[in-house]
């Protein structure tokens, strides 16, 4: 049996229908737009950053190391005989040659000692032909009226008188010596210092006191100091081949001005234990300085190219250290700010060489990094750094 319509209202119940449609419409109409807003409030906090993407490289692997001038060889220039001072013949800061007498020592006793000595030479010479000639006249007629026991004792005086002749020349050949050291000459070739005394001062043999000091330049050694910890760490990625070593090591200097130094280095020798104070290994290097520029004493910088290895480049200006000394720097990594920590592995074109704690292709923040911090929400844009490290907007 059909159910009975309503005369008055015909269409209650789809009415009602219709109601309830546009309410639930309402609804999530509602819910829609609030979830909307809260997607457009998040992009509003999230921190607009400058990135630029990392790839991995070939790239040198240089360590930078101090390091102290040294001279490549240095003499205290002393007396070895005693007298006084009558001429000094060099000019301080002008370069002497290997034997250029420096000083010169009043030499008139020392030319009689030799003069003595001479005639000592002279005297031995005839006291042994006297005793040659009874020895050979003693021989002659030795059986007849010279007996066995004399011509022994003439060949015993022969023997003696040759002792003596030896003695003789000893003696000569020292007070050659003596009068020789009366000029003091530079033992090798280099720059002398200002004369530590004066004509008339008297000096003794072997005297503590230097009278000067001759210091050859060129070339000069750079003493390079490097801690054990970082030299057995490289050593391991040599064995591992993450770091390939092709011929010699490469130095290179720069000096206290900030200049690089245009002369390259070469190892001499490298330290066979490490110190005890300082836990540190000593290497000398070997430069050549012919125009006089490193001076004993220098502080410089080294950097040492060992080989090449595959690493990231991580500009420093993106980059901070810790106080433990860990390199820090923040990637973009799904729409956050992530803080790496890691070692690095020296510099190369002012950036730092990292190899650990990287992914290829990672969005490394350089720019907006002001009060930054771990799992903040960021909104990435592409850079890149001009020549000087100037963040530069990409185009387009």
């Amino acid at each position: 049996m059909p159910a009975p319509k309503n005369e008055k209202f015909p269409f209650a119940g789809s009415g009602l229908r219709a109601l309830a449609l546009i309410a639930c419409l309402s609804v999530l109409s509602h819910d829609a737009a609030a979830q909307s807003d809260d997607a457009g409030a998040a992009a509003s906090q999230s921190k607009p950053v400058g990135v630029i993407v990392l790839n991995a490289q070939d790239v040198p692997f240089v360590l930078t190391v101090p390091g102290r001038a040294v001279a490549f060889r240095e003499s205290d220039i002393r007396p070895q005989v005693t007298g006084v001072i009558d001429e000094i013949t060099y000019t301080p800061g002008t370069e002497v040659a290997a034997g250029d007498p420096m000083f010169r020592i009043e030499s008139d006793t020392f030319a009689a000692d030799k003069r003595a000595a001479e005639a000592s030479v002279t005297r031995a010479e005839a006291a042994l032909v006297t005793a040659r000639n009874t020895l050979e006249r003693y021989q002659t007629l030795s059986g007849r009226s010279v007996s066995q026991t004399q011509v022994d004792d003439a060949e015993v005086a022969v023997l003696s008188a040759e002792a003596d002749l030896e003695q003789a020349r000893a003696n000569l050949e020292i007070a050659q010596l003596e009068l020789n050291r009366t000029e003091i000459r530079s033992p090798f070739a280099g720059e002398p210092s200002v004369a530590a005394i004066s004509i008339g001062a008297v000096v003794t043999a072997n005297q503590a006191e230097a009278l000067a000091t001759v210091t050859q330049l060129d070339p000069i050694y750079v003493d390079l100091i490097e801690s054990s910890a970082r030299v057995l760490r490289i050593e391991e990625t040599i064995r591992s081949g993450a770091l390939r070593v092709n011929g010699d090591i490469g130095f290179s200097l720069t000096l206290e001005t900030g200049e690089t130094y245009p002369e390259p280095g070469r190892l001499v020798s490298d330290s066979a234990r490490v110190s005890e104070t300082t836990g540190t290994l000593a290497y000398r290097v070997e430069f050549p300085n012919p125009d006089r520029v490193i001076l004993p004493g220098q502080f410089l910088r080294a950097d040492v190219t060992l080989g090449m290895r595959e690493a990231f480049l991580v500009p420093q200006r993106a980059a901070r250290r810790t106080a433990e000394g860990l390199l820090t720097f923040y990637v973009a990594r799904e729409g956050k700010a992530v803080l790496v920590e890691t070692r690095d592995l020296g510099s190369f074109e002012n950036a730092w060489v990292v190899a650990e704690g990287l992914q290829e292709g990672d969005q490394l923040i350089v720019d907006g990094l002001t009060r930054l911090r771990s799992g903040a929400p960021v909104a990435p844009k592409q850079v890149r750094l001009d020549d000087a490290g100037r963040v530069v907007e990409e185009e387009g």
